[in-house]
């Protein structure tokens, strides 16, 4: 809070900084000390709340993200330190149904749907604070925390078994936390009373409410600095600055039109995969994405409430790409503004209430997989490929022996490989390309929880041969030392469909979950929420490796035996993926290896990203056309039976669809012709039930699909 003396201040002005609504130009040095200025307080914000929050969802994790916030709604100063990239915060609706804040007041939300979309699913609790000089508002501080629980059905509050949001924990539309420095006690006792940690999750919120005072005092001390015209100013300045430069990057994509799609295994509630469709319009440094003809929403939580904006849940990618060609662009909301989308409302990227949300992560994950596709399509030399596509979070349920209540602790994190760009192997075990999360120090954990980690390796042979080799996967063995004890396992993934190679580069191996690994009753998982242990028994997670990019043969034979010694790529697999053989004392074999690369039998995939035989199958049925057709007549039907009428559809096609991991997708669609026919009467039976003619079924000609 600032407060000069006044006692209250008017409502938010919706647009401008100036009383006048002119702009006061900075001259570039000016701005220059007032972008580094407002970075430096959103990282005093960000610093302190990680030195002062208890969960490790914050102090080990880092799952928060703070910053400033302009009149506009904005963010204008961003945290260097933050290790999540969630820049374009569309808050500014919020602030307006509040109306009229005074010093000391606080603004909290986590629901999606009355604060269009500022939240993106429950645990993410947001909090606002206004800054005033004088009797002027001039920005707010902001910042979110993912709380390890905010009641539900599942410990953790993080499942995509559930139908709706009311399934899923404590919804708080925008309201006041804090009014004239004092807490809203009403809202204490019914957050306290709706959630498993009541006492962590209070003391997550002080710390956030005492982050968010220090950037207060740091924007004053600013504005005593350099002037609060000249601290208003920089708002819209850095913010035009960081635009201008993101275009320039964006520059760097040819002009044209790119398609591409991605997918997640299942929507857990049947074995249908969901499908993220994007096609993006470049022009001039200008990108637009549609993605008319994704898949509707899922009665499950993986869908993505945007509000029809382009959210910063689907532009991590795009984001990648600008900081990366570029870094020194200022983050902030300018960032985004040669960006534009089409959204339709009520696809997975486009929710609408009620629609559950709390493993919205994943579809983002898969759709900026399809941002990454058409980046590559338009510019091959200048991105990665697929990310890992799983990044599991561990949340144990176990009874206290002391106390005996139940208690929910977040236990770890398991990353898979990061995919291979060209010139550059993909990092192992640490694919960062969505956010920068943490993974726990094992200690710690076991010291908080009743587990034990027997294995915490890397995968061999898991990262996608190439040129470049993708980054291995990881191997991770927990044991349960009490029986009840329940795993909540998050952002399952990539079990059926893995990461993709690019340019002659392999696929990265998928995912596998095992119960009890090697010993008598293994058995294999597929998407499973949670899973509950005795004493002694052990789960096992396998993450993805990244993709390969380039032809393996290609690759440098020094740094395939260097990737033999460190055990990222195993003996038989540098002879099978790479046409290298090693001598007993794991030196290069040259002449072996020249008759193996010479002898081998290039695979042609037919593209210039390597899929794997699920993908491929599915599409041979499945194709672009036929899913475009699919969903005109899905949403050409209420919402409440889009669900329905396509897992019939689907079904009826492919009776023996299995879920992933139960079963293989190229094998129950051998015979893609028969499949197709089922899949075409289907469609027409289905749909003419409900008066969906015929003709709207047909593919839209390629004029069509251009403006569609």
């Amino acid at each position: 809070m600032i407060d000069d003396g006044a006692d209250r201040a008017g409502p938010p002005r919706p647009r401008g900084g100036d009383p006048d609504g002119g702009a006061t130009a900075l001259e570039p040095v000016l701005l220059e000390i007032m972008r580094h200025k407002v970075e430096a307080i959103a990282d005093e914000i960000c610093i302190t709340l990680l030195r002062t929050c208890r969960s490790v969802f914050v102090n080990e994790a880092a799952d928060f993200a703070v910053g400033l916030i302009d009149l506009e709604g904005e963010i204008f100063g961003w945290a260097p330190e933050n290790k999540t990239t969630s820049v374009n915060v569309p808050a500014a609706h919020t602030l307006e149904v509040m109306g009229a804040l005074e010093p000391g007041d606080a603004i909290v939300t986590n629901d999606p749907y009355t604060s269009n979309a500022m939240a993106t699913h429950l645990p993410d609790l947001h909090v606002i604070r206004p800054y005033f000089h004088g009797p002027r508002l001039v920005g707010y501080g902001w910042g979110f925390i993912h709380y390890m629980d905010v009641g539900g059905r599942f410990p953790g509050s993080m499942s995509p078994h559930t139908a709706d949001i009311f399934q899923e924990g404590f919804r708080i539309p925008p309201m006041k936390l804090m009014r004239k420095g004092v807490l809203n006690q009403d809202f204490i006792h019914l957050f306290k009373a709706n959630c498993r940690l009541p006492e962590t999750n209070m003391a997550d919120l002080k710390a956030m409410l005492g982050a968010l005072e220090v950037g207060g005092l740091r924007v004053r001390d600013a504005i005593d600095r350099y002037g609060v015209e000249t601290f208003i100013a920089s708002q819209g300045a850095l913010k035009d600055y960081a635009a201008d430069k993101a275009r320039e990057v964006l520059r760097l994509l040819p002009d044209g039109t790119y398609d591409f799609w991605d997918y997640l295994d299942d929507d857990v509630v049947s074995a249908v995969p969901i499908r993220m469709r994007l096609r993006a319009t470049v022009d001039d440094g200008r990108v637009h994405f549609d993605v008319t003809g994704t898949d509707p929403q899922v009665e499950a939580s993986y869908n993505i409430p945007t509000a029809g904006k382009l959210h910063n849940m689907l532009t991590r990618r795009i984001m990648t790409f600008i900081c990366t060609h570029d870094r020194t662009i200022p983050l902030n909301a300018g960032t985004f503004r040669p960006l534009s989308m089409t959204s339709p409302a009520g696809t997975v990227l486009n929710a609408e209430f009620p629609d559950a949300c709390a493993v919205r992560f994943s579809t983002a994950t898969g759709f900026n997989d399809a941002v990454s596709g058409v980046l590559l399509k338009a510019a091959p030399d200048r991105m990665a490929g697929a990310t890992a596509g799983a990044s599991f979070t561990f949340v144990v349920e176990e009874t206290n022996p002391a106390s005996g209540r139940r208690e929910v602790i977040f236990a770890q994190i398991a990353r898979g490989g990061m995919s291979a760009y060209r010139g550059s192997d993909g990092v192992d075990v640490r694919d960062v390309t969505m956010n920068t999360m943490h993974n726990h120090p094992l200690e710690v954990v076991e010291a908080k929880c009743g587990v034990a980690f027997r294995e915490y390796d890397v995968r061999p042979d898991s990262g996608g041969a190439g040129r470049w080799r993708g980054g291995a996967g990881q191997v991770l063995t927990l044991e349960a030392l009490h029986d009840g004890t329940t795993l909540v396992i998050g952002g399952l993934d990539r079990i059926r469909f893995p990461p993709w190679g690019v340019q002659g580069g392999r696929h990265g191996q998928p995912t596998k979950v095992i119960v009890d690994r090697g010993r008598p009753g293994e058995r294999s998982l597929g998407n499973e929420s949670s899973l509950t242990l005795d004493r002694g028994q052990t789960v096992t997670m396998l993450t993805p490796g990244g993709s390969g990019f380039g032809d393996p043969f290609e690759r440098d034979t020094e740094a395939v035996r260097s990737d033999v010694v460190l055990g990222f790529v195993s003996r038989e697999g540098a002879r099978r993926d790479y046409g290298v053989a090693l001598t007993d004392a794991l030196g290069v074999d040259a002449a072996a290896t020249r008759d193996a690369r010479a002898s081998r039998v290039r695979p042609n995939t037919g593209t210039d990203f390597d899929f794997g035989p699920e993908r491929a199958a599915w599409e041979r049925v499945f194709d672009d056309p036929t899913m475009l057709a699919l969903n005109r007549g899905l949403f050409a039907l209420p919402k409440a039976l889009r669900q329905k009428v396509r897992r019939r559809i689907v079904e009826e096609a492919v009776p023996d669809l299995p879920r992933a991991g139960y079963g293989r997708l190229d094998e129950v669609l051998a015979d893609a012709d028969a499949v197709r026919g089922r899949l075409k009467a289907a469609m027409r039976r289905a749909f003419a039930e409900h008066g969906v003619e015929g003709h709207d079924l047909a593919p839209p000609s390629p004029a069509a699909q251009k403006v569609a």
